[in-house]
């Protein structure tokens, strides 16, 4: 029987009250080995940073993907992830027979799939994934940083911290927040409260 051609899937901005949730996918080749592939949180940014340029320069095939607020807003955080990483499978040029997804669920996709608790710090191809759809995200919420500066979306990357929701509070509700969270929905029902 032939090998699997694996693909490691990996999520990053569930947490984050603002900003797309991103998927990426990554098949590693063999021949091209790269060191230090990790879960993409236990890294500092900058070794984050170098490495999604290993992955971008030795991989087979690699392909990040997004759902966006309105999509998390309609759909719901999990098929919103769910969706991102079919979109991630399905963007890369090198077809799989195995997609192997961080967690406990996997995407409805056409390629026989496989979920794996800690995935991203047990198999190299997740922990490509994870490191090329974390340092997406981050790139995107500087972008959005530069788009609503009063937000910091360059220092908390939207996610609940206390600076954010302070921010929010101060600022109220911006295009980019998702209206379905709670701290969100939240201020949103005190705004119309108010009128």
């Amino acid at each position: 029987m032939d090998e699997d051609i694996i693909c490691g899937v990996d999520e990053a901005g569930r947490g984050p009250l603002a900003g797309p949730v991103f998927a990426a996918a990554v098949i590693l080749d063999p021949q091209r080995p790269i060191d230090g592939l990790r879960d993409s949180k236990k890294l500092s940014e900058a070794k984050r940073d170098a490495l999604a340029l290993d992955i971008k320069q030795y991989a087979m095939s690699w392909s990040i993907a997004q759902c966006s607020e309105e999509e998390i807003d309609s759909l719901n955080i999990l098929q919103a992830t769910m969706l991102a990483m079919r979109r991630a499978i399905e963007g890369l040029h090198v077809l799989p027979t195995l997609a192997l997804i961080d967690g406990n669920r996997c995407p409805v996709t056409s390629v026989r799939s496989e979920a794996i608790i800690k995935g991203d710090d047990k198999v190299a191809a997740i922990s490509a994934a994870s490191i090329l759809a974390k340092t997406a995200r981050d790139h995107a919420l500087g972008v959005l940083h530069i788009q609503y500066p009063h937000y910091a979306f360059d220092q908390h990357k939207g996610y609940p911290t206390a600076l954010h929701l302070e921010r929010l509070r101060e600022h109220g509700v911006s295009p980019v927040h998702r209206k379905s969270y709670a701290p969100v929905r939240a201020l949103l029902g005190d705004a119309a409260n108010k009128r």
